[in-house]
């Protein structure tokens, strides 16, 4: 549906206002199409400086060209050991290990076994201060009151284990098709 044109300002003729109006409007969408930001929104410059860091690079070349001057050095030992077979052969087989303080440590030793046997012995020697025996007695007449007073036999979890067993599996099977049906 077609609208007639509506002026703002009041005006004699309405086609000439609405080209001026056009007209303005354009000139406002040019000038907002050049305007220049106020704020800078640009990206900072790069310098070449940060991203390349010399002094690195410098490091690293000093680091390789250590490498290379050990390489080349153990490579001229390597190739005179080939040329002359080598100075001096180190495997001496008749050398047997002598240790200054051996039968230090072997006294003491002795001393130290000698120490636990006599310790052993004065444990063995001694009487013992409770009796085990008279212990094993009162704990068969203590499972004769506990069986006279007890609710249930005395083997009365074993007959029951199967049973408890298959509530269990049963158990487990619901909580697996409960979940298996919420997710």
């Amino acid at each position: 549906m077609h609208r007639a044109y509506q002026p703002i300002t009041p005006a004699n003729n309405l086609y000439l206002k609405q080209n001026w109006d056009r007209d303005v409007y354009r000139y406002h969408r040019k000038r907002v199409q050049a305007a220049k930001a106020v704020i800078d929104n640009h990206p900072p410059k790069t310098y070449m400086h940060l991203h390349i860091k010399l002094k690195k690079l410098q490091i690293e070349d000093e680091r390789l060209a250590i490498i290379e001057k050990d390489n080349r050095i153990l490579i001229e030992k390597m190739a005179h050991i080939m040329r002359t077979g080598g100075r001096v052969d180190n495997v001496k087989h008749d050398y047997c290990r002598k240790s200054l303080n051996k039968t230090k440590r072997y006294r003491e030793l002795l001393r130290i076994t000698y120490e636990n046997l006599a310790i052993l012995k004065r444990i063995n020697s001694r009487e013992p201060h409770y009796n085990h025996i008279k212990w094993a007695g009162e704990w068969q007449i203590n499972r004769k009151y506990m069986m006279n007073i007890t609710k249930y036999p005395n083997h009365w979890h074993t007959t029951l284990q199967p049973i408890i067993q298959e509530g269990q599996r049963e158990a487990n099977r619901k909580i697996k098709s409960r979940l298996l049906f919420n997710i």
